[in-house]
């Protein structure tokens, strides 16, 4: 029986029906349904991995290191994981577990095929964090982990204003450049910001909203960001475009801030990186920076009820760790207490859809640049990060929403209209 043959006999029962995918292993040796998506299993490696990690950790760092492999780029990648994951839903499989007894015949077949040993080197493309969780040193040791790759990778896979976040597509012909700009304006819009006014951006990535709401709303802006490299990127802008006098983006934990309070706080996709239980500490500290009767406008994403909290194993071990994402309606909770009235909540997801498929489009195109620039391993680790979180989103296990607060005055009024002024454009 060929090596192909022998794992798929392995893992059918695992699966409980006809496997998903077509194995080609290491040997030549091709098993499983004709035209299902290819799965390439390229060393004895990847099984002793999968022996010593049998989860979705162990089967992201197979194909991180190449150990597995699905042939093309990432359309075949999102079939493939697009069809597997169909499978778990109709037979209702779910995670595979090993019975002691699949975990003697696995273990049997690996030796049959020379692949026990043991376990394999973690991945130099894994995050290795310490300290005390969501501390503001290791906080900062997370988002230098995931923003400071270099501002020129980024720019592999966002449009021109390296928005780094769900775009609104506000009419379905929009480009991705357009459609980040009509987010901004819809944020803006929905700040009621205007002239003369003070913004807070916290978490300000690359500054798009920041620069952006100075240039076409009048506003001063102070942004915040724990990233040096997004500091030093945003520092050219703002003299690029003669903003110095509008816009000062600091290196600067939120929980720091000490300026009186603003007219308004944006914080975009942001608050997944502080934790769960530090969220009222977070939620406490947008409320303080803002004045009565001031707007917040949040956009972050979730996590459907029934899903399991963070961003997980594999987003949080090689992309953001730390990350805590939980249901929408928990961040509702967590803002109410810490004093804001929630005025609205515009769900976002399908635009998230669309907004990752372009980003996949871009990094695609320029593919081998990015693994010049940063090694095959962490290329490997963006196609599977972007593939799978655009999936997750497709599929609503993940979710993306704005939702627009207000402080209100001691008397309780919140100076709103009571029609949204932000639906149409003034």
């Amino acid at each position: 029986m060929s090596v192909a043959a022998k794992l798929s006999a392995l893992m059918t029962p695992l699966v409980g029906t006809e496997l998903p995918v077509r194995i080609h292993a290491w040997d030549g040796s091709e098993a499983g349904p004709a035209n299902a998506p290819v799965l390439r299993i390229t060393s004895r490696r990847a099984l002793r991995r999968l022996l010593w990690q049998p989860d979705e950790l162990g089967i992201a760092q197979a194909y991180i290191t190449g150990e597995i492999d699905v042939p093309g780029g990432s359309r075949e990648l999102a079939d493939g994981l697009r069809t597997v994951w169909e499978k778990s839903r109709t037979t209702g499989s779910g995670p595979i577990t090993l019975t002691a007894r699949q975990k003697l015949s696995a273990a049997t077949l690996a030796l049959r095929l020379g692949a026990l040993g043991p376990r394999p080197t973690v991945p130099a493309s894994q995050a290795k964090l310490t300290g005390t969780l969501h501390t503001r040193a290791r906080d900062r040791a997370a988002i230098a982990h995931h923003y400071d790759l270099s501002n020129e990778f980024y720019s592999l896979i966002l449009d021109e204003s390296m928005a780094y976040s769900s775009a609104y597509y506000e009419t379905d012909d929009l480009t991705l450049a357009q459609a980040q700009r009509a987010k901004l304006d819809l944020i803006c819009r929905k700040l009621g910001l205007l002239p003369g006014m003070r913004l807070l951006d916290v978490g300000c990535g690359w500054g798009s909203l920041s620069l952006h709401a100075a240039e076409h709303y009048g506003v001063r802006v102070l942004g915040v960001t724990i990233s040096g490299q997004q500091h030093e990127f945003i520092g050219k802008r703002i003299a690029e475009r003669g903003l110095s006098d509008r816009v000062e983006v600091r290196v600067q934990d939120y929980r720091e801030v000490a300026e009186q309070p603003f007219d308004a706080v944006s914080s975009i996709e942001m608050g997944e990186h502080v934790g769960e239980h530090n969220y009222p500490v977070y939620a406490g500290a947008l409320f303080s920076h803002v004045k009565p009767t001031g707007r917040l406008l949040l956009q972050q994403m979730s996590r459907r009820s029934d899903a399991a909290p963070g961003g997980g194993p594999f987003i949080e071990s090689y992309i953001a760790p730390d990350m805590h994402m939980r249901p929408l309606s928990e961040t509702l909770g967590f803002l109410e207490r810490a004093g804001f009235e929630i005025r609205n909540v515009q769900a976002l997801r399908e635009h998230y859809v669309r907004t990752v498929d372009a980003w996949l489009e871009t990094f695609e195109s320029h593919y081998s640049e990015a693994v010049a620039m940063v090694g095959d391993e962490m290329a490997r680790v963006w196609r599977l990060y972007l593939v799978g979180g655009g999936l997750s989103f497709e599929e609503g296990r993940m979710g993306v929403d704005q939702i627009l607060a207000v402080r209100p005055s001691p008397s309780g009024t919140s100076h709103l209209p009571p029609t949204p002024d932000w639906i149409t454009a003034g």
